[in-house]
C-alpha cells in the first residue's frame, strides 16, 4: 500500500542566505550583503516543500542535529510536511552559506549529520518508508553501491526514482556512477552539473551525443533562465522558462525537481513534466530564499495561463 506520494531522500541543511550582491568579491575584499534569510534548505527540504505546497502527500528522510527539531517541525509543518522521516544526529544539522547575485550563487557547506546519511539509508525502516511512496527523489550524490542495491529494491516496490545529485563535481565525473543515472527513471541536472558529467555543449545535437554516450534513455538538463533541455528517442527539445523579474536564485533547481515529479505523476508527457518545472523555478526566484516563492496549486495554474496559453 502506498501511503505517499513522494518520499525525498538526501541532505538536509540550515541555510544562510546573502543576496542582492552587485558584484563577486576579490581576495581579501567585502561585498555587503542587501539582504539576508535564514531557513531550512537543501534540495532535500525544498523539493519536499515544493511537492507538498502542490497538495502531495510527502515523506522527507534525512538527518539533523537534535537540537534543531523544534525548529524543523514548526518549518515544516508550514507546508505539511512531517518530521518522522528525520534522524537525530549529534554531528548536528548541516549548514549552507548562498551567496546569491542576480544570475548565478555559490555556496559554502559544512556537511553536519549528512555524513551519517548512507547507513540510515541501509536500513530497515528508511527502505520502508521510500517502497511506501509512489515516487522516490533523491537529493543527494547517491553512493553506487548503495544504488545498486536500493534502486532494484524500490523498481520492485513499484516506485519510479529520480535523481538530482547537486553540484558534487568528483560524483559526476566518476563512470561507476554514470550507471546510477541510467538506473533512475529520471536524471534531473543543471548544465554545470551536465557538463561534469560530460555533457560538451549545450545545444541539441550536443546534448543527444552524450545522452546516448551515456547510455540514458531520457534526461532533463536545467538551464536556468533559458528553461530546460528534454532529451529522449524522439530527440531534443528545449523548453522555455516564464520570463520573470528575480529577486533570488537559490532553491529555484529543486523548485523545478518539485514541479516535475507533480506532473510525473500526473502521467503527463516528458516536455509537460519540463514545463512545469520551469513553471515552479521561475516562481521560486520571485521571492527570498528557496520556500517562500513556492507556488500552490492555484499560483501554477495562474502561472500557467499566463505563460503558457492554451490555442
Amino acid at each position: 500500500m502506498k501511503t505517499h506520494d513522494v518520499a525525498v531522500v538526501g541532505e538536509v541543511f540550515l541555510d544562510h542566505i546573502f543576496s542582492g550582491f552587485t558584484t563577486w568579491p576579490g581576495p581579501g575584499e567585502e561585498a555587503l550583503a542587501q539582504h539576508y534569510h535564514r531557513d531550512l534548505g537543501g534540495g532535500t527540504v525544498n523539493t519536499a516543500c515544493g511537492l507538498a505546497r502542490l497538495g502531495r502527500r510527502v515523506t522527507l528522510i534525512g538527518a539533523i542535529g537534535a537540537g534543531d527539531r523544534a525548529w524543523f517541525a514548526q518549518r515544516l509543518g508550514d507546508f505539511g510536511v512531517g518530521t518522522e522521516g528525520l534522524a537525530d544526529h549529534p554531528a548536528g544539522t548541516g549548514v549552507t552559506a548562498s551567496v546569491s547575485l542576480r544570475e548565478d550563487r555559490s555556496f559554502f557547506t559544512y556537511p553536519g549529520a549528512n555524513a551519517a546519511l548512507e547507513p540510515l539509508l541501509r536500513g530497515e525502516a528508511a527502505l520502508a518508508a521510500m517502497c511506501a511512496a509512489r515516487h522516490v527523489h533523491f537529493a543527494m550524490p547517491l553512493p553506487a553501491a548503495l544504488a545498486r542495491t536500493l534502486l532494484p529494491q524500490l523498481s520492485a516496490a513499484g516506485c519510479s526514482t529520480s535523481l538530482d545529485v547537486g553540484f558534487n563535481p568528483a560524483w559526476l565525473a566518476d563512470p561507476d556512477n554514470h550507471a546510477t543515472c541510467r538506473a533512475v527513471d529520471h536524471f534531473l541536472p543543471n548544465q554545470k552539473e551536465a557538463a561534469l558529467a560530460g555533457c560538451a555543449g549545450d545545444d541539441a545535437a550536443a546534448c543527444s551525443a552524450w545522452a546516448r554516450a551515456l547510455g540514458l534513455a531520457q534526461v532533463t538538463i536545467k538551464l536556468g533562465g533559458a528553461g530546460a533541455r528534454v532529451v529522449d528517442a524522439a530527440g531534443s527539445r528545449l523548453i522555455a522558462a516564464p520570463p520573470i523579474a528575480v529577486r533570488d536564485t537559490t532553491g529555484a533547481g529543486d523548485a523545478f525537481d518539485a514541479g516535475f515529479i507533480d506532473a510525473l505523476l500526473d502521467h503527463d508527457s516528458l516536455d509537460a513534466c519540463a514545463q512545469r518545472g520551469c513553471l515552479c523555478g521561475a516562481a521560486c526566484c520571485t521571492a527570498l530564499g528557496a520556500l517562500d516563492g513556492l507556488p500552490d496549486f492555484p499560483r501554477l495554474r495562474s502561472l500557467h495561463e499566463q505563460f503558457f496559453p492554451q490555442p
